[in-house]
């Protein structure tokens, strides 16, 4: 349950292994960061988008943002080192970060899945100080949308919608070739409600599809069960692996080995995505949806295939039903949107 070849081979025709001779100095070379609730993924990039270097690193579970920044400075230096370059040659970083952002000021505030975060940091300024080098600062789903819109699965169209399905549940929009992020907050289609007086989301509400579709929210489902006696082999599969928590991996070697409890969490799931998808479909009457994020790439296209099949109940009668596909760029896509934000300042 991955990518396709041919999906790991669009990939890596965006995004190039590393050369093996020191790039030279007018490459003009870029830094991605993209900032989820479980890895952290740096890359720098040349100017043809092809990535020279990478580094990953889990995010921390506990502590501050101020820990969470210092784990992104070293993911972006080891990153660096790869390229045979340094953070400081860099002519900017893009960073894609969960939560409200303020480009200007290069804050993120309330990113809940992260620890300690529910206030505002200035990560923007924080990192330029570690890495010597200027740093933009843009909405985790929105920059990851922009990079399969002009260099993955998105580029035949001119409306869509990506649904990262993750650690939480996000979405970004591109309408009429460019992205729409109405006053700031516009693509959370996680947070729109399909069931009311449902599960109590991580953002407060009650029914939202995150509730029932976030890796967050179904591991802490999946604890109270088990802690009612229900049996699964998440625990094992998350030790076995030398996980914190139970990853998109974790989660996919469950289904993988039949286990009842995941494949019951994972089909309510995609039922919410279903409903939820659908539902923003019906509103916006794009072109394409894009089905991404840890669970997304990890879970492949044959739960693209299901979550299809989950939306087609609820799509308004007599309309044109989307296009509904796999990211391209895979793992890569939000650290490559993180380094177009520093291409187009």
């Amino acid at each position: 349950m991955s990518m396709s070849a041919g999906d790991a081979a669009s990939a890596n025709d965006a995004a190039a292994s590393p050369k093996d001779s020191a790039p030279s100095a007018t490459d003009s070379l870029r830094g991605g960061i993209d900032l989820g609730g479980t890895k952290i993924e740096a890359i720098v990039v040349d100017k043809a988008n092809k990535v020279l270097g990478s580094a990953r690193h889990p995010t921390p579970t506990i502590g501050t943002p101020a820990d969470v920044a210092k784990h992104m400075a070293a993911a972006m230096t080891e990153a660096a080192a790869a390229a045979k370059t340094s953070t400081q040659a860099l002519i900017g970083i893009g960073v894609g970060s969960p939560g409200t952002i303020d480009t200007k000021a290069g804050t993120v505030t309330s990113a809940r899945n992260l620890p300690g975060w529910d206030g505002t940091y200035p990560v923007g300024p924080e990192l330029a100080k570690q890495m010597g080098t200027r740093v933009v600062v843009g909405n985790d789903v929105q920059v990851a949308t922009r990079s399969e819109f002009e260099l993955g699965a998105g580029r035949p169209y001119k409306s869509l919608i990506g649904v990262f399905w993750g650690t939480g549940v996000g979405g970004g929009l591109v309408f009429s070739g460019k992205p729409w992020r109405g006053r700031g907050g516009a693509g959370e289609i996680g947070h729109m409600v399909v069931r009311q007086g449902g599960r109590r989301c991580p953002c407060g509400n009650k029914g939202c599809v995150e509730a029932y579709a976030g890796r967050a929210a179904m591991e802490a489902r999946a604890r109270r069960l088990m802690k009612k006696g229900k049996k699964s082999d998440l625990p094992k599969i998350m030790r076995e692996k030398q996980h914190e928590r139970f990853t998109s991996a974790v989660w996919g070697d469950a289904i993988e080995h039949g286990d009842k409890l995941a494949t019951k969490l994972i089909e309510e799931a995609l039922k919410a995505l279903g409903a939820g998808i659908a539902s923003a479909v019906n509103l916006l009457d794009i072109e394409a949806v894009l089905i991404g994020g840890g669970l997304g790439v990890r879970f492949g296209e044959p739960y693209v295939d299901r979550i299809r099949e989950a939306m087609k109940p609820h799509l308004f009668p007599g309309h044109e039903p989307p296009q509904v596909h796999l990211v391209g760029l895979g793992d890569l896509g939000g650290a490559l949107g993180a380094a177009l934000l520093v291409a187009n300042r």
